[in-house]
């Protein structure tokens, strides 16, 4: 009956690079492009800077720099993983700008990336944004196909 006066909750993640997004199911990777860890968005960088998607913390740094992962302050939660098979760089072409534990607002640099280096070695750099609790949401709505600005432009919006 109360129901009425319930408002559903909208939370939106920003691009964490610039360039131009893509469904994330046509990344060269079945892990992402399956969506087995979660649905999100895939953005083809034109950029070598990583920024945080929303205010949170960072609760995941790898060691091989290519990917974290963090925690809204809403409770998304978010992985960026920079590149297809860059683990295999071992953290060469990546430098961390924060530590694990770190309080980030949207836009604050996370990692910075030698795109082209990365590039010339014929690795994908295509970076890959997911919901990783996004079955605790009623809705996970990805923006594609955008030319984008990290920091600036929405690219997932979520409904609670």
């Amino acid at each position: 009956m109360l129901n009425f006066f319930k408002k559903d909750k909208s939370y939106r993640l920003h691009a964490v690079v610039s360039g131009n997004s893509i469904n994330i199911e046509k990344v060269n990777d079945s892990v992402f492009s399956k969506k087995i860890m979660g649905d999100g968005v895939a953005i083809i960088p034109s950029s070598n800077v990583i920024v945080a998607p929303c205010d949170g913390k960072i609760t995941v740094l790898t060691e091989t720099k290519h990917a974290f992962g963090m925690v809204s302050d809403n409770g998304v939660e978010i992985l960026v993983h920079i590149g297809i098979d860059t683990v295999n760089l071992k953290g060469d072409g990546f430098k961390n700008e924060v530590s694990q534990g770190t309080v980030v607002k949207k836009g604050d640099p996370i990692i910075c990336f030698e795109r082209e280096k990365i590039a010339s070695q014929g690795i994908d750099c295509t970076t890959v944004m997911i919901v990783l609790n996004h079955t605790e949401f009623s809705n996970v709505s990805c923006m594609i196909e955008n030319d984008i600005v990290a920091g600036q432009d929405t690219v997932i919006e979520i409904m609670k």
